[in-house]
């Protein structure tokens, strides 16, 4: 009797407990919704579109083929587009891992450093005047049709946003919680591991999403002025087929490509900033 009597008030107030579930669960659906709703709306809407203007016009599979037959032929061909995406996205992981690794040496220097600010922020801001369309194929005539050349081509395309996201979040600590942890004793390089450096990490996600974005981007370029592998030179050689079809199933595969990895970045945000995470819902609600 004993027993079971305690056993209940366990029981209501693992049910108790148990009760939030269902509401979060479906918070979350919603949100997912309301995130993902509108674009997948709007794609469909346009692959509509797309298929109802080819049967209207009658065009031919070699000028417009239709999402119906571009989804056909990219499944037959699957083997291959899934060869040349393995090695795109390859190409995109090293060249972008190689370009975060130079931007934040060039950032943590930069912010012990100050002086070196005005001498390499002209310089950053000067590399994106450079024409990727020109320097892509003096990567290929200088490196090759290796692996160099086109990380190259990523770490110029993506070096910039990374490394300013980095420097601005840096320098936009607040200055009064730093010269209280100078005042308590703390040394440089505890203000930057305290203060600087998780300060600076929304400003780094943002330039992260960006860059990887332009990551993606940067090596189906590479690829497509001269590469053996890779969705760039599949493209290429598909296009000079006049295989329209596989062109732009080549282009469904890198947009999955590129979302995916956009999407991994929340959740390394997530993983490495939990506190952020924490405080989006409390800013949802209205909280001070």
């Amino acid at each position: 009797m004993t027993a079971r009597s305690e056993s209940l008030p366990r029981a209501g107030v693992a049910a108790a407990g148990a009760a939030p579930v269902g509401p979060v669960a479906r918070s979350r659906g919603r949100r997912l919704l309301a995130t993902v709703g509108p674009a997948a709306l709007i794609v469909a809407l346009l692959l509509v579109g797309w298929q109802l203007a080819v049967v209207l016009t009658d065009a031919r599979p070699q000028i417009l083929p239709s999402p119906l037959r571009v989804v056909q032929q990219g499944w037959l061909n699957r083997d291959d587009l899934t060869r040349h995406g393995l090695a795109t996205l390859g190409v995109t992981l090293v060249g972008f891992t190689v370009s975060l690794a130079v931007s934040w040496a060039v950032a943590i220097t930069v912010d012990f450093v100050p002086w070196l600010r005005r001498a390499l922020v002209p310089l950053l801001v000067g590399s994106q005047t450079l024409p990727i369309i020109a320097i892509a194929p003096l990567m290929i005539i200088w490196f090759g049709f290796g692996l160099l050349p086109k990380v190259l081509v990523i770490i110029l395309t993506t070096f910039f946003p990374v490394a300013i996201g980095l420097i601005e979040g840096f320098s936009s600590a607040d200055r009064e919680t730093g010269r209280l942890l100078a005042s308590m004793g703390a040394s440089r390089g505890q203000q930057f591991r305290y203060l600087r450096l998780p300060g600076a990490m929304p400003r780094f996600f943002t330039a992260l999403r960006i860059g990887i974005t332009y990551a993606v981007v940067a090596a189906i370029f590479a690829e497509y002025v001269g590469a053996t592998s890779g969705l760039g030179i599949y493209m290429s050689m598909q296009k000079n087929s006049f295989r329209t079809d596989l062109v732009l199933a080549a282009v469904g595969v890198t947009a999955i490509i590129s979302i995916t990895l956009f999407a991994l970045t929340f959740l390394l945000e997530r993983l490495v900033c939990p506190w952020q995470r924490a405080s989006r819902p409390h800013r949802e609600t209205g909280g001070g």
